[in-house]
This record gives structure tokens, C-alpha cells and sequence, in this order.
């Protein structure tokens, strides 16, 4: 997106810190840490600042005071979600709970041999998915699709971390060559993963309204997904109190054929609900209805 770089922020020692008092202090003594690095951002970090208090204030409803502490709030919870990645994939698991609400549907999306097509967002913490899908011995393999532009020195200490992640990652290429192993997996009842969220410079963008307001989405996952003839559900995994997760799925029943504008209307909805009640786990941290 033209404002966001497909980088994290943060630094190496930041997260060697953290990954040590994960290790060696616990999950809940790493959220500690957290009370001092999002007190950080929030006051270092005015543009961020801004833009996520516009979005809890103008687009959520919330109050001007209570939308000023909601942003800490919502540095604090991103911090949290990212601390449970690390734990999660470093093997402390059982550290976790969770519930299923809609699994059925990924079942059926298999059962009808046709692959199929996830959605999310950048909400909540779908990265950490694959770890609750094993555990119910669901024999299939997500393939997200994605661009690499981490900082690879972060990226090769965490994997040093955690070992390479089992979901496999399909990396969108200027030849779109992309698209031929994105209907390679389809074919092998394989599901592909996107995010409909955020688009890069130079791509192509479609415009629906967001919280009250017209905002700018990537096209690609929803022509590619409205054309294919393939079953598609929105799917997001939300913290919620303690070390708790729920993930949500749900199959888009509204779908036709080459209708990417009505995918996307879909699509909108589903995200809506989802920060509607999960206010501070929408972490586009930039102008979201910017270029409207």
C-alpha cells in the first residue's frame, strides 16, 4: 500500500528481549514488557497516532477521551498477538486455548474437491491458525499468498527461533507467474489464503465503504476468487481474554460468477463484524481511507 511498506517495525534486539522473556520469565511476564513499548509507540509513533485514533473515533463511534486510551490499547493488544505467534510457534502451544466457530465449513470446503479460497484481513492473529488446525487432524495444507518484504534479518532469527512455518506461502511476482501455483494448488484440493485488506503501489484497487466510508481495497483476491468457481470463506482467529482464542469461519454464500464487486461487498461485511467486536484487533496502523 502507499502507506505501508510491507515491513514490520522493530528491531532485532527488540525481539531477541522478547523471545527471551518468553522463554525464560513466561508469556505473561513478556505482556509486562509490553506496558513500556506501547506506551513507546503512542507517544513516538504520531502518525500511527493519528490514524488509528481516527479510525476508533471517526469510523468506530468511540468517544474523543476513550478513543485516546483505546490506541494504547490497541498497541498493547498488537504487542500481545505477537509475543502468542512467537510463543506459539517456539512450541509452547498448550500454553493456549481456543475454540472452533465454523469449522464445519473448511470441512465441507474439502469435502467438495474443489480446493478453496480463505479470506482474512489483518485482524487478530490468523498466522498462529495453522497450530489450531492440526489439532483436530484436518489432513490439508494452507498456502498463503503473500509478497516477501520482511526484514530478512528478523525473518532468519525468528525461523532460527521457531523452525520454517508448515504454511506454505505462494509469493506474488511482476510475471504473475503466481497465479499458475495458485491453480496448481487449487487442483490438488489445496486451500489458498488471502488478505483483502491492503493493496501495494501499482496494483489494481477496487472501492467499497468501510465503516461508513468508501476505502480502497486490493482487486486481486476477489477477481481471482470470483472467477475460479471454487468455494470461499472469510476466516480470522481473535484473542480474546487470557491466552484464549476463537476462530471465526464463514463460507460466502452471496458468490457469483465473475462478480468480484459483490465478493467484496461479502467480504466487507465479514470484516466489519469482526472489529466491531474485537475494536482494538484492527492493526492497519496508516490511513486506511486515504485515496477515496
Amino acid at each position: 500500500m502507499s502507506q505501508w511498506d510491507g515491513k514490520s517495525k522493530g528491531t532485532l534486539l527488540g525481539y531477541k528481549i522478547f523471545v527471551f522473556s518468553i522463554k525464560k520469565l513466561g508469556i505473561r511476564a513478556a505482556y509486562g514488557l509490553l506496558i513500556f513499548v506501547a506506551f513507546y509507540y503512542f507517544i513516538f509513533y504520531p502518525k500511527s497516532f493519528r490514524d488509528i485514533f481516527y479510525y476508533l473515533h471517526k469510523r468506530q463511534g468511540f468517544s474523543y477521551v476513550k478513543s485516546i486510551f483505546m490506541v494504547y490499547g490497541s498497541y498493547f493488544t498488537f504487542g500481545k498477538v505477537l509475543i502468542d505467534k512467537t510463543a506459539i510457534s517456539a512450541g509452547m502451544r498448550e500454553k493456549f486455548t481456543y475454540e472452533f466457530d465454523g469449522i464445519e465449513t473448511l470441512k465441507e470446503l474439502l469435502h467438495e474437491k474443489k480446493g478453496g479460497i480463505l479470506i482474512s484481513a489483518h485482524v487478530g492473529n490468523f498466522e498462529v491458525a495453522e497450530k489450531f488446525f492440526a489439532d483436530i487432524d484436518m489432513d490439508f495444507q494452507i498456502h498463503l499468498v503473500t509478497t516477501d518484504q520482511e526484514h530478512s534479518v528478523i525473518k532468519k532469527y525468528m525461523e532460527g527461533i521457531s523452525g520454517k512455518p508448515k504454511m506454505k506461502f505462494i509469493f506474488v511476482k511482476e510475471d504473475m507467474s503466481h497465479i499458475f501455483e495458485i491453480n496448481n494448488t487449487l487442483a490438488a484440493n489445496g486451500l489458498i489464503c488471502f488478505t483483502g485488506d491492503r493493496y501495494f503501489e501499482g496494483s489494481k484497487t477496487m472501492s467499497e465503504k468501510f465503516l461508513g466510508r468508501e476505502a480502497t481495497f486490493p482487486a486481486g483476491p476477489f477477481l481471482i476468487a470470483s472467477r475460479l468457481k471454487v468455494p470461499v470463506a472469510y476466516v480470522y482467529v481473535m484473542k480474546e481474554k487470557n491466552l484464549h482464542y476463537h476462530l471465526y469461519a464463514r463460507r460466502s454464500e452471496t458468490i457469483k460468477h465473475r462478480d468480484a464487486k459483490g465478493l467484496l461487498y461479502s467480504y466487507v461485511q465479514s470484516v466489519e463484524q469482526m472489529v466491531k467486536k474485537y475494536p482494538l484487533q484492527w492493526f492497519n496502523y496508516f490511513d486506511f481511507w486515504k485515496n477515496v
